[in-house]
């Protein structure tokens, strides 16, 4: 018998934060390049990058949200659109590095409404790009936008990118926040949306993993509204039929179409991981150990209310065997 999973790391310090520095990047050495350069004010590679990406709507995304979230994103990103008063791409980052600076602690009051602009304007400029919309579904997500309007960006992506994989999540997360106080519902929304969009996806689309997605998210609000244990051997809610099925079925999609060509594959892997984790089989989560390597993601091992990092590193050494 496989040993109890450990509780994950220490809590979490009050009014601080863990001195980790998670890279949105994930490994895109093109992007980590790019952001480099941005970084310092020198636009025109991060421009060539974004040519590159063309319609991979994905990847567009993920390059466009990590670029954003530099420091001075929004400074540069204005200089490159006052040069190039036509381009989609300047436009269309942006957008996006205002919705990061809004979703800042301590964000300036204007700071909202002028991102809300600012990606709508991105959106005129590229009717087809879902990127924009990402980047208003983010601004939603940080201002507790209602229901409705949620479903509504996140229509907008879809029509555009039906297996958009970011927006999957965030729908996923939005989702799993309705009725905290249900506890484990088996029936509920989130399960159900997700079962649907892995249904609809093409067989070797990541977002078969996205029930495990959901399971997580769920876990999120349930320990946040104390109805769940924040130890993954005292909660149920990894050891239910339910969880099983959803977690093998993944991890057999994993086994089958490793998608390491995915921007955003080792943010797949981090929810595999903590999922097998949670649920006691460490050899499983030792294969997804090895793949995630030091990439590792704040959600979802800051989902049962602890550190994100020394929670993922318990869990390796757990899954790993080290000390």
């Amino acid at each position: 018998m496989s040993p109890p999973p450990p509780p994950l790391g220490r809590p979490r310090r009050r009014g601080g934060r863990s001195d980790h520095s998670f890279d949105p990047a994930l490994g895109d050495s093109e992007l980590i390049d790019a952001r480099n350069q941005f970084t310092q004010g020198r636009w025109t590679v991060a421009r060539a990058l974004l040519v590159a990406t063309t319609t991979d709507w994905d990847r567009r995304g993920h390059r466009v949200l990590a670029l954003a979230e530099t420091g001075s994103a929004v400074e540069w990103a204005r200089d490159w659109l006052l040069a190039e008063p036509d381009s989609a791409d300047a436009a269309t980052l942006l957008g996006c590095a205002a919705v990061a600076r809004a979703r800042r602690p301590r964000a300036a009051a204007d700071a909202v409404p002028l991102a809300r602009e600012a990606c709508l304007a991105a959106a005129g400029r590229a009717p087809a790009d879902p990127t924009p919309w990402l980047g208003l579904l983010l601004l939603d997500r940080a201002v507790g936008g209602d229901s409705a309007e949620t479903g509504r960006l996140f229509e907008e992506i879809r029509s555009r990118h039906p297996e958009h994989h970011h927006a999957h999540h965030l729908m996923a997360a939005h989702l799993a926040e309705s009725r905290p106080d249900s506890g484990q519902d088996p029936l509920h929304e989130v399960y159900d949306f997700a079962a649907w969009a892995a249904e609809q996806a093409p067989a070797d689309s990541p977002l078969a993993v996205l029930p495990v997605i959901a399971h997580a998210e769920r876990y999120r609000v349930l320990v946040a509204a104390g109805t769940e244990s924040d130890d993954p051997a005292a909660s149920g809610h990894w050891a239910g039929r339910r969880a099983r099925q959803v977690m093998k079925a993944a991890f057999d999609w994993w086994l089958e179409w490793e998608r390491e060509d995915h921007p955003r594959h080792r943010a797949d892997l981090n929810f595999l991981a903590h999922a097998k984790v949670c649920e006691g089989r460490p050899a499983e989560a030792a294969a997804l150990f090895h793949r995630i390597g030091p990439h590792a993601t704040p959600a979802p091992w800051a989902y049962s209310g602890r550190e994100p990092y020394p929670a993922f590193l318990t869990a390796r050494r757990f899954a790993l065997g080290t000390p």
